[in-house]
C-alpha cells in the first residue's frame, strides 16, 4: 500500500521523463568515459533521474507523508498558457514583451504573488536583463529585443 502519495508520483514522474530522454538520447554516440560521445552526458542523466525516481517510488511504500492535494487545473492552465504567448510573442514582439508576458501571466496564477506587483516588476525587470546579456550579447543568440511588429 502506498502511504506517501507525493513520492510516488514525483518518482513516476522522475522515471517517465528519464525514461523519455533516455529514448531520445539513443541516436547519439555514446563513446567511453575517457572519450564521451554527444549521447553520453543524456544517457547518463536520464538513468540517474529514473534511478532518483525509483527511489523516490520504493520511498513512497515505506514513509508516510501527506496526501498529494487536488489537481489544480486553472493555475496550471495559465502557467501553460504564458509559456505558449511567450513562444508566440518572442519573434514578433520581442524579448522584452514576451518575457514581461510570460512572467505577469504566470504570477498570476499563483494566489501568493499577487499582492507583490512591485516585486513582480523587478523580477520582471531582472529577468529580461539577465536573458538579454547571457543569451543576446554573451551567447550571440539572435533573439529580438524589439520584435517585427515594433519594426
Amino acid at each position: 500500500m502506498i502511504k506517501g502519495t507525493k513520492d510516488f508520483w514525483a518518482g513516476a514522474v522522475f522515471v517517465a521523463f528519464g525514461a523519455a530522454a533516455l529514448m531520445m538520447a539513443q541516436s547519439y554516440s555514446l563513446g567511453i568515459v575517457s572519450r564521451m560521445g554527444p549521447g553520453y552526458f543524456p544517457r547518463m542523466l536520464s538513468i540517474l533521474l529514473m534511478v532518483v525516481g525509483g527511489v523516490s517510488i520504493v520511498r513512497s511504500f515505506f514513509v508516510a507523508r501527506e496526501a498529494l492535494p487536488a489537481f489544480a487545473l486553472r493555475p496550471a492552465l495559465v502557467v501553460i498558457g504564458s509559456l505558449v504567448a511567450c513562444g508566440y510573442l518572442l519573434p514578433r514582439a520581442g524579448l522584452v514583451i514576451a518575457l514581461s508576458v510570460l512572467m505577469f501571466g504566470a504570477a498570476s496564477a499563483s494566489e501568493k504573488f499577487r499582492a507583490e506587483w512591485k516585486k513582480l516588476i523587478l523580477l520582471t525587470a531582472a529577468t529580461i536583463a539577465f536573458c538579454a546579456i547571457v543569451f543576446v550579447q554573451l551567447l550571440g543568440i539572435s533573439l529580438p529585443l524589439v520584435g517585427s511588429w515594433f519594426g
